[in-house]
């Protein structure tokens, strides 16, 4: 039960054996914890809405056409993106258990104003910013107002439109000024809604915890995501290349995001994964978006960290139990696993049916710790690739240190072999620099 601070305080329930879980998707997203929970004995059955993905996860876990026809069959329903927000409430209010949104904090993560809003209405400080549906409103904007700005669509962005996110680096705004001006017909398709935020410079951190629709179980989450494709923070943005996390207590950087946002959380209802990213300096904390679903493929890191069976957890997250979760000491790192479908246009069938298929090999098949799956299916005992997203996987390491984390996770990199697979080499490589800065400002205390 609640113990009235917000936080967990580590109540034990019983455990069901065997659980029904029916997970639902827009997109392949959260396979591998599906699959994680078929291998822990439990039945699990899932839904994806896209038909490019009409492939992925075959031969890992039974797939349905119609979720619905499913609810009552389940014991647990698990919405893996924003959206379902309405249809969650509405099976809560059935009385069944849920994982995942409410209307209110699907509207957190889509609309980037109204969570702009509801960060300032709870108390944390916010940057500047507007929200825009005419591209020609922005660029005067800009014109009457010269700065240095951040564009980013808005809405439920899939994986592959995130790369429309600019970071402008004049500060008077004339490089964002002159992109919008030379693509403001195609973006007004691709990004018909789109948000402009002041610039700030600083160290990009997120803090997250997992809500049982009344307190944060503790501990917290404290990640470094790296959007970008190439090493170095160079290339087009990815959505998530990899990401560095560890497990904390609640610190100055959770009490002054997150941590404000409990009351509006208890009255949404709202059970899964929440998540701030922010920049911060030493003259401040700026929230930038919500994740407010499970995020990919930090995950699949969670699920490296986390020592407690999935189900139990999860299990315990849907019924509104007070409890903890048992986590690793230390730091674990994620690194993302391509192929260059990745690149491909939708129509670029070529592409994406060149390498459909292809194996996926280890060098030593008995070797899988760590390996996350994400597009792929099983044939005959071989994993291949699937669908049309060229993400293939997320591999996984832990260590004591952040270096000895980065030395097990790329060490697992190389038993992989695929055909022109590429990640980043330096996930987690900036640490001492972030670290240094953020335990200065006091915000790790």
């Amino acid at each position: 039960m609640a113990n009235g601070t917000g936080y967990s305080n580590g109540a034990v329930s019983e455990i069901k054996s065997s659980t029904k879980f029916l997970f639902v998707s827009l997109e392949s997203l959260s396979g591998d914890l599906a699959w994680t929970l078929k291998k822990e004995g439990h039945e699990v059955r899932c839904f994806i809405k896209e038909k490019s993905d009409h492939d992925v996860y075959n031969g890992f876990i039974e797939k349905v056409d119609r979720w619905e026809d499913f609810v009552d069959w389940a014991d647990i329903v698990v919405f893996d993106d924003v959206e379902f927000g309405n249809i969650a409430e509405r099976l809560r209010k059935k009385g069944k258990l849920v994982i995942g949104g409410s209307e209110y904090t699907d509207r957190l993560e889509i609309d980037r104003e109204f969570g702009q809003a509801e960060l300032k209405k709870h108390g944390v400080s916010i940057l500047p910013s507007w929200n825009f549906t005419d591209y020609d409103e922005a660029i005067a904007f800009i014109k009457q107002n010269p700065d240095r700005y951040v564009f980013k669509p808005s809405g439920n962005t899939p994986s592959g439109g995130k790369g429309l996110l600019f970071i402008g680096q004049e500060e008077d705004g004339r490089d964002l000024l002159e992109l919008l001006e030379q693509n403001k017909k195609v973006w007004s398709k691709k990004a018909p809604w789109f948000h402009l935020q002041k610039f700030v410079s600083g160290v990009e951190v997120a803090v997250g915890a997992y809500f049982n629709g009344k307190e944060f179980v503790l501990p917290i989450n404290v990640n470094f995501e790296h959007k970008r494709v190439f090493p170095g923070d160079i290339g087009p943005f990815a959505g998530e290349m990899g990401t560095l996390v560890f497990w904390s207590e609640p610190n100055n950087l959770f009490r002054a995001t997150l941590g404000k946002m409990l009351p509006a959380l208890q009255n949404s209802g709202y059970v899964g994964y929440v998540d701030i990213n922010c920049i911060v300096n030493g003259r401040g904390i700026y929230p930038l978006e919500f994740t407010s679903r499970f995020g990919y493929p930090i995950l699949f890191i969670h699920l490296e960290g986390i020592t407690m069976p999935a189900s139990e957890w999860l299990q315990k997250l849907a019924g509104g139990e007070s409890f903890e979760l048992k986590t690793k000491k230390g730091f674990q790192i994620g690194v993302r696993i391509s192929v260059p479908t990745f690149f491909a246009k939708s129509k670029d069938r070529e592409t994406v049916e060149m390498y459909r298929d292809l194996p996926i090999l280890f060098k030593k098949q008995t070797s899988l710790d760590g390996v996350h799956m994400e597009d792929v299916k099983v044939e005959d005992g071989v994993w291949r690739i699937a669908g049309e997203s060229g993400v293939l996987m997320t591999v996984t390491g832990s260590g004591s240190t952040v270096e000895e984390a980065r030395r097990q996770a790329y060490s697992r990199v190389q038993n992989i072999m695929i055909t022109n697979m590429f990640y980043r080499t330096d996930i987690g490589a900036k640490w001492p620099e972030d670290s240094d800065k953020l335990r200065t400002w006091g915000y790790l205390s």
